[in-house]
């Protein structure tokens, strides 16, 4: 026995190297007997395998289904059917007649409405800036004394003027009823029908009360649906709002006197039984019976909402008389 120490011979390398020789020549005798065995076929299977995966997987140009060259795709053994568009998607024509198509747009058979301009109708409705007036009475009436002779010809209808209690009044109650009286005598009010006589009365129970009324009061007795301060004809009594007794209107462009004696006018007219009248001409005077309060465009008062008035777009000039030019 031999006393040196065993010894193993070992060459990663030239042993990686003999074991590498051996399997290159193990594999070409391999690859030359799969060719010599299968021929041509050996070389189009891997070709036919990939382009195969490819149009099952890719929806690349070969994802073709119903191909001629490939045939309808599969999955999993399943033939895939075309994708078939959406109801909302174009389809041109010829491709896919069978697909349903949406309906036709009608055409409107009126044009296609804008909204009314309630801008410049609430400019025209807004009270005007001006003087401080009364904004709560204490709901009762006293009459201004004094009584004067019959103005005019025809039915005779007696008047009273009358103030709120707790209205504080520029020129106080007499300066109430002149207004009344020399509006009621002007040829150009309602006398200048020849129908009409007027007389004012402080005793006893007058035909028409004009009674001037603090704003909420106004606004209790004429509502508040359109929300712009007017005045009204309500059981007997015309009612004048003092915000616009001291305001005016914007249509009436700072002249309150002439707005005074329109609304003196417009509810002796309701009493008189007259409606509420749009402007008749484009241009013209307006009517006393026009809510001239809240202007003078008929467009402006139908965006209000006011009573016996079409959007037609003509407009007038502010007016204070039933009978503006008489005779």
């Amino acid at each position: 026995m031999s006393h040196e120490p065993l010894r193993a011979s070992w060459d990663p390398l030239a042993a990686n190297g003999a074991h590498s020789a051996h399997g290159r020549r193990h594999r070409r005798r391999g690859l030359r007997g799969f060719v010599r065995a299968y021929g041509w076929r050996a070389y189009a299977l891997p070709v036919l395998v990939a382009l195969t995966a490819l149009a099952v997987l890719d929806d690349g140009p070969f994802a073709v289904p119903g191909s001629t060259l490939f045939g309808p795709a599969l999955l999993g053994g399943r033939q895939l059917e075309p994708a078939q568009p959406e109801r909302n998607q174009l389809v041109a024509p010829g491709l896919d007649p069978g697909v349903p198509s949406d309906p036709p747009t009608p055409t409107p058979l009126v044009p296609n409405p804008d909204a009314p301009r309630f801008a410049e109708a609430k400019a025209s409705a807004d009270l005007p800036a001006g003087g401080v007036f009364t904004e709560a009475g204490v709901g009762t009436w006293s009459v201004v004394p004094g009584a004067g002779q019959q103005l005019g010809a025809g039915e005779r209808l007696t008047y009273s003027v009358e103030l709120e209690n707790g209205v504080i009044l520029p020129g106080g109650p007499d300066g109430l009823a002149r207004i009344v009286d020399t509006t009621l005598a002007n040829p150009k009010s309602w006398i200048g029908s020849g129908k009409y006589a007027f007389q004012r009365v402080d005793t006893g129970v007058p035909d028409i009360r004009i009674s001037l009324a603090s704003q909420q009061t106004a606004r209790q007795l004429c509502g508040f649906r359109i929300p712009f301060d007017a005045s009204c004809w309500r059981g007997g009594r015309a009612v004048l709002s003092t915000a616009r007794w001291e305001r005016g209107a914007v249509a009436f462009q700072g002249n309150v006197i002439a707005y005074q004696q329109y609304v003196v006018n417009h509810e002796v007219g309701h009493a008189l039984g007259f409606r509420h009248k749009p402007c008749g001409e484009d241009g013209s005077l307006a009517p006393i019976m026009m809510q001239q309060t809240w202007g003078v465009s008929n467009d402006y008062l139908a965006a209000l909402g006011t009573d016996n008035v079409t959007a037609d777009g003509k407009a007038c000039a502010p007016n204070p008389w039933p009978y503006p030019t008489p005779g």
